[in-house]
């Protein structure tokens, strides 16, 4: 093996004190001064922010920019656990629960739900969410991430790379159409799904997301002191499960029954598919909530607790209702408890203590079991897959615990002491138990939103290239006739 000469000592030690030089006189060619070196306070209190997952000491931040590690890794965690809740773990549980015929139309919903929204984040919809712009909707700063490297965006998170956090957010972005097909699986085209998907995310998702998490969004309690709705979503009620299962019921409506539905047995082909989906949801959901606090710091350790102790309850209060009214407790009970478990204190998570997460655990296991199990039966809606029942359900009723289970002794960015908080009024309505006001205004323009976008969208699809396959298609199965392939060959 040959290798090439090295350059002479000489000659490197010259370079390098050249470069030097030029380095060390650059301000002084350019009329700047050199900027003042930190004081041992200012770098001790530094660390002190890195540690607590704190505001940076602005002449240290000034200096020293770069993310901080253990924060980071943790954010990179999350973004994986959460791209893991979508693949597989959704389209693992809604795969079991729909026929045999249609179980790759699932598969196939969300892998291209979750390619679409990628694309349309880095062109536009992470700046569209998260830029500042309007109150209702961000600007173009960010457009095809433009300027988003792995410096942190102070705006939202002072250890945490801006393309971490960009990929963190963009996990939530996919998973949040592909809720919507739970709705009307085994009876819509691939085609429909991606184009309602596409629109739905410019109409729906990048304004709400924005109204509720942008920094200078409309209903960003805690980091907008100009909010007008000083609402609080720790990880999503609103902006991912009232959004996906409010507009999951109009479009199931715009769509109509399954052919047979009401007359045919439509029991879910494997249970433990559901099974398996279920628990990587319920682990991929503590990057999902435990994330959310955009640090491992103590807010995530509470927001881990309240994620655990919901989900149980929430499940376990399923599993024994069905005991009760049908003397057996079926494994897609305890299932869809943990998921409405989980859905119900998403938005709470970082705001409330062990024993709120237990009663909305509770609520969670109670609420959406007489949705899914009673009421869907009286109204005869065909919601297959129980996406209105636990999650547009679920995401409303968790929004409004929030307000009443929220305390700033579990999150100090309720608290006066936050100045977002208390320039905008969220630290005197947690502290008066007043907060749940605030929620019901932010659930009802949601709920406006939702609906009679999802409406427009839907009907104008409908309208121009359909939203259903043709009868024998239906009849047949969608992985043969729209995917060319079977889940299984026996």
């Amino acid at each position: 093996m040959t290798h090439r000469n090295p350059r002479p000592t000489w000659l490197r030690v010259s370079l390098a004190a050249l470069a030097l030089t030029c380095i060390a006189g650059s301000p002084r060619i350019l009329g700047a001064a050199p900027p003042p070196e930190p004081t041992l306070e200012q770098r001790v209190a530094d660390l002190e922010a890195y540690v607590n997952n704190g505001a940076r000491t602005p002449n240290v931040a000034s200096k020293v920019a770069g993310p901080g590690p253990g924060h980071n890794a943790w954010m990179m965690t999350s973004s994986a656990l959460v791209l893991f809740m979508t693949l597989p773990g959704l389209a693992l549980f809604y795969g079991g629960l729909v026929r045999r015929k249609n179980v790759l139309s699932v598969l196939a919903q969300c892998l291209g739900i979750a390619g679409l929204v990628s694309v349309l984040w880095w062109m536009v919809g992470y700046s569209l969410v998260f830029a500042p712009g309007t109150p209702y909707l961000g600007g173009l700063k960010y457009a095809f991430l433009r300027g988003v490297d792995s410096a942190p965006n102070l705006d939202y998170g002072a250890w945490v790379s801006h393309n971490v956090f960009a990929m963190y957010q963009l996990m939530f972005a996919i998973i949040t159409p592909a809720l919507i097909v739970g709705a009307v699986a085994e009876r819509i085209k691939f085609t429909s799904v991606l184009l309602f998907v596409t629109a739905w995310m410019f109409l729906v998702y990048f304004p709400l997301a924005h109204m509720v998490w942008g920094v200078d969004g409309l209903m960003n309690g805690t980091g907008n002191a100009a909010a007008r709705i000083g609402a609080i979503d720790f990880a999503g009620g609103t902006v991912v499960h009232m959004s996906s299962g409010w507009s999951a019921l109009v479009l199931c409506l715009i769509l109509g029954p399954r052919i047979g539905f009401g007359r045919e047995m439509m029991q879910p082909h494997s249970t433990v598919l559901c099974m398996v989906g279920t628990g990587m949801l319920w682990v991929g959901w503590y990057g999902f909530n435990a994330g959310s606090a955009l640090g491992a710091d103590s807010i995530a350790a509470n927001a881990f607790m309240t994620t655990t102790l919901a989900t149980a309850v929430g499940s376990f209060t399923w599993g024994a209702l069905e005991y009760i009214t049908k003397k057996q407790a079926s494994v897609l009970g305890f299932c869809s408890g943990a998921v409405a478990g989980l859905v119900v204190i998403t938005p709470a998570t970082g705001f409330v203590n062990a024993t709120g997460a237990v009663i909305i655990g509770l609520c969670a296991g109670v609420i959406p079991f007489i949705f899914c199990v009673k009421l869907k039966k009286v109204f005869g809606y065909d919601d297959a897959l129980d996406t209105f029942g636990v999650h547009a359900v679920g995401g409303t009723i968790g929004a409004l615990l929030t307000g009443i289970f929220a305390t700033a002794s579990v999150n100090p960015n309720l608290a006066s002491g936050n100045p977002a908080a208390r320039a905008n009024g969220l630290a005197d309505m947690v502290a008066r138990g007043a907060q749940w006001r605030e929620q019901l205004i932010a659930i009802g323009l949601t709920l406006v939103l939702a609906l009679v976008a999802t409406a427009v969208i839907g009907f104008a699809i409908k309208a121009t290239f359909g939203l259903r396959p043709a009868t024998e298609v239906e009849r047949q199965g969608l992985d043969v006739t729209e995917h060319g392939e079977e889940g299984y060959v026996l």
